[in-house]
């Protein structure tokens, strides 16, 4: 396979902003029912055209449900996707629309009874049957997927989807959306410890092939993103994510879903603005389909919202956003992005800021939430608490939190979808170094965080994370400053901010270790 070379990976995606821009995205198609005294305003999602066997007012329709599915507003997509089924039962390609709504790739398996739904959605299309053999082969693809269940865990029907929409990509070249999902069907199944990044790129190869024809397509902007949300590929995707909000604002996600790239690439004040925009078209959401509830996808930018703030060193506006996480009564889902938000962002704040004996009191919240089902969410909670115990002396507590990462660590082995034991992993070596340092026992704590830091190197962070809690790396730097090491300290911090520029606590230790270099300190080579 040919792969792009970053020049032409550049030029691509700036004709993504030069076209979208200039572009007129496609209009809502239905009305807000019993809100007609509310100023909405029109509804855009990009332009998106899926042909099927259909009338006029069908397609129309089915151009919007997937315009949301592009988007990943799956709950969107499915409602308007159960319209056109339930107005024409035998249009098996809504039907299709159904059971792709339950297929997150990139997010990791659905609940058992989402699955069961889509599931049900796609055995009833191939009963119905496709109008042409275009739409029989979208149906069958996607039926690879729900079927075998019995037998195949998650990954390996991901790998059976990527392949039946090979064979379709191959069987229909020039169906753009096609060639699209296929995209996202690779970008589903992309190793996470691959750091030459190859089904990513092939990924980003044939959107490029389509983005010419669709320069304001949200699902080309978006999975172009993803393709290329990797330190040394994210300058890449720069101006499709700046392109991304402007094709689809009325998506929540599509106002999120740039910041993960100006977030790899230190962009802070452009990360607080997706985010804020991103958790105001969540509320407006909420507030037409689920009045009262906060959606998923804010708490997701409520994150990233933090870890943006931190690095500007705005607490008093990081502190703002815990409070308003607070007031959360109810999500209108509980899922992996709703549990890591609710973990991290107390975790981030007490950790990037130092303050060791806060983070050492951090407890799960809030109660209500069903914490048992996301073990690895827990993990982050605990691994603040190892932290800042065993940093504040009290090692007995880090103790404790490092016996409840060993549990969790067993817990989550061999679980289907990311391999979030490894991240787990790599947290129980970093608490178990600092107590190693906090019992003076230099010598292991070195060796902890350092193995920590070389596993957490080795595998690319989840999407639903702006990052770790503190890189291991850094900690490592950290670790050495303490040691009187700013020699080696100073190596591990440019090593962090070449994967993450702009990180507040790497520069102010770069320059802390510098100085001591330049003083003739420990570890100088002026002594």
């Amino acid at each position: 396979m040919k792969l792009f070379h970053r020049a032409t990976l550049a030029a691509l995606a700036l004709a993504s902003v030069t076209y979208a821009i200039s572009a007129t995205p496609v209009q809502a198609q239905e009305g807000h029912e019993g809100h007609e005294h509310v100023s909405v305003p029109p509804e855009k999602l990009g332009t998106v055209h899926f042909e099927i066997t259909a009338g006029a007012d069908a397609q129309k329709a089915f151009d919007r449900a997937v315009a949301f599915l592009h988007s990943f507003e799956y709950e969107e997509a499915e409602t308007a996707f159960r319209k056109i089924a339930d107005s024409d039962p035998q249009c098996a390609m809504a039907l299709w629309g159904i059971a792709m709504c339950n297929y997150h790739p990139i997010w990791g398996p659905t609940t058992e009874a989402d699955f069961l739904r889509g599931q049900a959605a796609s055995e009833k299309a191939l009963q119905v049957g496709g109008k042409t053999d275009r739409e029989k082969a979208y149906i069958d693809a996607i039926a690879s997927y729900y079927k075998d269940s019995d037998r195949l865990g998650f990954p390996a029907r991901k790998a059976a989807y990527e392949e039946a929409m090979a064979g379709f990509h191959e069987r229909f070249p020039n169906d753009m959306e096609g060639t699209i999902f296929y995209a996202l069907a690779i970008l589903g199944n992309a190793p996470t410890t691959d750091k030459s990044y190859v089904k990513q790129r092939k990924a980003a190869e044939l959107l490029n092939s389509v983005l010419p024809k669709a320069p304001d397509h949200p699902g080309v902007a978006h999975y172009l993103i993803h393709s290329l949300d990797y330190p040394g590929l994210a300058d890449l995707a720069l101006s499709a994510a700046r392109a991304y909000a402007k094709i689809a604002p009325s998506a929540p996600h599509a106002q999120h879903m740039p910041s993960h790239i100006f977030t790899r690439l230190g962009l802070w004040d452009e990360s607080i603005s997706s985010n804020l925009a991103a958790a105001e078209a969540a509320r407006a959401q909420m507030a037409r389909t689920h009045p009262g509830e906060t959606y998923f996808e804010e708490l997701h930018a409520m994150d990233y919202l933090t870890y943006a703030y931190l690095q500007q060193g705005r607490f008093d506006k990081a502190e703002g956003v815990l409070r308003s996480m607070r007031a959360v009564t109810k999500v209108n889902q509980e899922t992996p992005s709703a549990a890591y938000s609710f973990a991290a962002v107390p975790a981030r704040i007490a950790l990037e800021r130092h303050q060791w004996a806060e983070a050492a009191r951090l407890t799960e919240w809030p109660a209500w939430f069903s914490w048992s089902k996301f073990a690895w969410a827990r993990a982050l909670t605990q691994t603040a608490r190892g932290i800042g115990a065993a940093r504040s002396g009290d090692t007995e507590a880090a103790r404790a939190a490092l016996a409840t990462l060993d549990s969790l660590h067993q817990s989550l082995a061999g679980a289907e979808g990311y391999n979030w034991a490894d991240q787990v992993e790599v947290q129980r070596r970093e608490v178990a170094g600092w107590i190693a340092h906090a019992e003076r026992n230099d010598a292991k704590a070195l060796e902890k965080v350092t193995s920590a830091a070389d596993l957490e190197d080795s595998i690319d962070k989840n999407p639903v994370t702006p990052g770790a809690l503190l890189p291991a790396r850094e900690q490592l730097a950290d670790l050495l400053m303490e040691m009187k090491k700013p020699a080696e300290a100073v190596v591990a911090y440019e090593a962090v901010l070449k994967d993450a520029p702009g990180r507040r606590n790497a520069v102010a230790g770069l320059e802390a270790g510098r100085k001591m270099l330049a003083a003739g300190g420990p570890g100088s080579t002026r002594q």
